[in-house]
């Protein structure tokens, strides 16, 4: 499943569903997608990519309202409406914000890698009741390792990751887009995905991304995890070169109410690399949360 750029021809379906912009309270323009009705799935996408990448989940559409967010500085979206460089806590304030404007209730967030550390501080924030339930996909709450964590990265590699967005960012997003699938491509889109991943990168905004990748670095979200509420499903991919079970192990034991999922075939990315089982599992995930009875006016 080769996917198209955004301004090929192919691409005009590629970028469907209803497009908005929302200004933020800092005056940036958000871009989002909106389109089916139903339960909200709001999805959040990863560093250096943009709503197109859950272009296999617009399929959900026909029971689900999808609402896909081209997070700040990413897509359709402007980095910032006052110079500020964009931080983890401002992609949340966005999000958060854009639920408010939406008047989203029930909601379900679905965070991929840089999205579900936006995800976790939504729902740690003002915006949490709006959300129902979350789908944290192959993420970490601590990138960088240190003391005893050892669930992210390692001090090297998140340095060489930091100078090689400074001073090759070409051959960063190229090795970024084959990093994030199963190696040697396993799943549904095979090779090619990785090929239109790293195009889709080399896209992106280095100053974006350097800023965001150094918030990245900096998050801990483990004081967190404990009050979010929200029965969250933990999708993690058996191949990934990223993160590893144990991370996932970690994340149902530090939520309040958490399950796992491997998927053995995919990588970072299930919802590319196995987009009908990731559906699929999405489906069955929404219809066993409670629906939240309506709020009765006292006369």
């Amino acid at each position: 499943m080769a996917l198209p750029h955004e301004d090929s021809e192919q691409g005009r379906g590629f970028w469907g569903g209803v497009l908005g912009h929302f200004t933020a309270s800092d005056g940036a323009r958000i871009a989002f997608r909106d389109e089916g009705e139903g339960r909200p799935l709001v999805l959040l996408h990863g560093l250096m990519a943009h709503s197109g990448f859950f272009e296999p989940q617009r399929s959900l559409a026909d029971s689900f309202r999808i609402v896909r967010i081209d997070l700040r500085g990413h897509g359709g979206s402007r980095s910032s409406g006052n110079g500020a460089a964009p931080t983890i806590q401002r992609l949340a304030d966005d999000v958060a914000e854009l639920a408010d404007h939406l008047g989203l209730e029930q909601a379900v967030g679905i965070g991929w890698s840089l999205g579900a550390s936006v995800l976790w501080r939504v729902l740690a924030g003002p915006a949490s009741p709006r959300f129902a339930g979350a789908v944290v996909v192959d993420m970490t709450p601590r990138v960088l390792n240190d003391g005893d964590w050892t669930l992210g990265l390692s001090r090297e590699i998140c340095d060489a990751r930091t100078a090689a967005i400074d001073e090759d960012y070409a051959g960063f997003t190229a090795s970024a887009g084959a990093a994030i699938f199963a190696q040697p491509a396993a799943g549904e889109g095979g090779g090619g995905l990785a090929s239109w991943a790293a195009a889709e990168f080399a896209r992106s905004d280095p100053a974006v991304t350097a800023a965001l990748w150094a918030s990245l670095v900096e998050e801990d979200a483990r004081p967190l995890l404990p009050a979010i509420r929200q029965p969250t499903l933990i999708v993690h991919g058996a191949n990934s070169r990223l993160y590893g079970s144990d991370t996932a192990d970690h994340l149902v034991d530090a939520l309040a109410s958490a399950t796992s999922v491997q998927f053995d075939r995919s990588g970072h990315s299930p919802h590319l690399e196995q987009p009908d089982r990731f559906n699929a599992t999405i489906r069955k995930f929404a219809a066993r949360l409670p629906r939240v009875r309506e709020p009765q006016t006292i006369i």
